[in-house]
């Protein structure tokens, strides 16, 4: 199957996924659930690392391959839509249904960006 997003389209995703998850308690009022609001942070916080760190055109560091950062960006959508049952907030519609959105939104970024390492 050819894979429609581009690794410069997956880094503007990239930098556009970083403020839309920190701001999601707010943008979906879930402020009251403290986990899943501490959660968005984490996630939030370690796809900037991530992406900070890939060896891409918009990457700083440059130090990790981009099939490496594609692996994580499945990896943490997995753990995204997975958390309101793993942290326990999974009866609070609003945090529940975001975090299953985020999670989605992450699984098809990691499998349908196109994994070309940077020359």
């Amino acid at each position: 199957m050819e894979k429609p997003i581009t690794r410069k389209q997956h880094g503007f995703t990239d930098y556009s996924y970083i403020p839309l998850v920190a701001a999601a308690p707010v943008l979906a009022s879930f402020e009251n659930e403290p986990t899943a609001v501490t959660l968005t942070r984490v996630l939030s916080g370690s796809i900037l690392a991530s992406s900070l760190f890939t060896r891409a055109e918009w990457g700083l560091v440059k130090a990790l391959p981009f099939k490496a950062h594609l692996a994580a960006d499945t990896a943490v959508g997995v753990l995204a839509a997975s958390a309101p049952w793993l942290f326990g907030f999974a009866n609070n519609t609003r945090a529940r249904n975001t975090f299953l959105a985020i999670g989605a939104f992450g699984i098809m970024a990691g499998l349908l960006s196109k994994p070309e390492e940077m020359p």
